[in-house]
Parts: C-alpha cells; sequence; structure tokens
C-alpha cells in the first residue's frame, strides 16, 4: 500500500459539507454506542441470469445490471462482476477516508483511490492451476490536505483497520454456500 499526501500551502477551510458529515457521524455513532445490537445487520442482495449472461443486482431500492464481454458471450450491457467488487473497495476506501478526516475534523480536499489487481484468466475456468481469485492488489491514497503527514498516515491505517470491502479482500472469512435444484414446470 502506498501513501501519497499532496501538500500545498493554502489556509485551511472547514467546509459545511465537512461540519455536515462530522454531526452526521456523531449522531450515528451515539445512536449504536447507546444500543451495539443495532450495529449488528445482516444485508441481503439478489441476483438473476436468464437469457445470456447479463445479471440484474437488487439490493433494496437499488439495482444494477453486469454482464460479461462480448468475448466471453454476453452483450457487455453492463460492467462485469469484477468491476463491481473493485468499485465497492476502491469507493469504501475513499468514502471512509474522506468520512474519517471529516468526523476528526481534518480538512481533506479531496482523496482519490487508485487500485491496480493482477488475475489470471485462466483460472476462471479452472485451467492453469492457479485459484481465480486476485493474484496481488495494489491501492494507492492520494490525499489533497494541508493536514501533517503523520496525521494523514495515522488516519489512513485506521480506516484500513475498519473498512469492510478492503478487509473483505485482505483477510480470510467464513462464507457458506448452499444451492438448490429448481424443478421444472
Amino acid at each position: 500500500m502506498t501513501i501519497e499526501v499532496t501538500e500545498q500551502v493554502l489556509a485551511p477551510t472547514r467546509t459545511d459539507r465537512d461540519a455536515h458529515i462530522q454531526e452526521s457521524q456523531e449522531k450515528v455513532i451515539e445512536r449504536l454506542s447507546a444500543d451495539p445490537s443495532k450495529a449488528v445487520k445482516t444485508l441481503a442482495m439478489s441476483g438473476s441470469v436468464d437469457d445470456g449472461l447479463a445479471c440484474r443486482v437488487t439490493q433494496g431500492p437499488h439495482s444494477a445490471v453486469m454482464d460479461m464481454g462480448i468475448a466471453m458471450g454476453g452483450e457487455a450491457r453492463g460492467p462485469s462482476p469484477g468491476f463491481f467488487g473493485r468499485a465497492g473497495i476502491v469507493g469504501c476506501v475513499a468514502i471512509a477516508t474522506k468520512m474519517t478526516a471529516a468526523r476528526e475534523g481534518l480538512e481533506f480536499r479531496s482523496v482519490h483511490v487508485d487500485l491496480e489487481m493482477d488475475s489470471d484468466d485462466l483460472a476462471i475456468f479452472g485451467l492453469g492451476g492457479k485459484k481465480a481469485a486476485p493474484l496481488q492488489t495494489r491501492i494507492t491514497i492520494r490525499v489533497d490536505t494541508d493536514e501533517p503527514v503523520d496525521a494523514v498516515a495515522s488516519l489512513i491505517e485506521r480506516v484500513l483497520d475498519a473498512d469492510p470491502w478492503f478487509l473483505a479482500l485482505r483477510d480470510p472469512q467464513a462464507v457458506s454456500v448452499r444451492w438448490q435444484k429448481v424443478q421444472p414446470r
């Protein structure tokens, strides 16, 4: 992991948006601290592939379509599942960094996250003897701020220790799978 801090000579200015983020986060922390059982939840998402390879996924009021590219037999009607996985990591790290800085009263004008992930496409076909999991992932976090480098590095370390999607990539976890055969009509 690389941490790069862009330092500029500008007077720090706390934005109204950062104050709103801080106030909102403090309310959530207060509510969850008062009843920690409310912090544990199960999120459910469903997806279906019918004709072709496009998959429509839904979670609550939100939905998205993912598909494979034409070379893989799809119609490219949406980004691949891998895009959404990588987007989850990039978005979660960037948002968590910005919201933690705002909550702690640090001014981060912007947070930019780059992710590079190496993989072996033969593995998704069960060929080549490697696992289909990413071979290596590199994340670069760039922060535009006047805050001290040590404060930024400490904040990013704490963010990554609590970021669900970064941890899902980095750490092994218990995953259970069940399947059911649908009876013909």
